[in-house]
């Protein structure tokens, strides 16, 4: 679970590290605007601003149930970040599962990319898919009820 906060927390770390070198130069406004930038940062490369996960044996068996995608991904990957962005709100409809926090998650991903763990891999009616466009992603949704 920790391993998912590294990145966000050394971005908040390394901001503030360099706001507090600009308000020594006598900077505020520089400070302030850094600060906010890496704190941005942090916030897009952390597990809030994806839809809560679930593990892999659960999201299989919802998948199974009503039909929608499992997308297998991690914090910190900008690939996964472009997705969820391009998905917008429809993101909530699909089954989300961190493969940091999930070891059967991350065997799934290894098992259908040759041993590695590459992400996204969207799963759409038990075939995987690397890195699919954001579009066709959207396009497997069933409408909404």
């Amino acid at each position: 679970m920790m391993r998912a906060w590294i990145l966000p927390m050394l971005l908040v770390l390394s901001g503030s590290v360099v706001a507090a070198g600009q308000l020594l130069k006598g900077s505020t406004g520089a400070a302030g605007a850094l600060l906010l930038v890496f704190l941005l940062l942090a916030g897009v490369n952390s597990p809030l601003i994806f839809p809560r996960s679930i593990g892999a044996v659960e999201a299989q068996r919802r998948s199974a149930v009503d039909g929608r995608p499992v997308v297998f991904w991690r914090p910190g990957c900008v690939y996964c970040l472009r997705l969820r962005i391009r998905l917008g709100r429809s993101a909530r409809r699909l089954h989300w599962v961190d493969i940091w926090r999930d070891a059967d998650g991350a065997a799934a991903v290894r098992a259908a990319n040759d041993g590695n763990e590459t992400v996204p891999t969207v799963v759409v009616a038990g075939r995987p898919h690397v890195n699919p466009d954001p579009a066709w992603v959207r396009e497997q949704l069933s409408p909404p009820a």
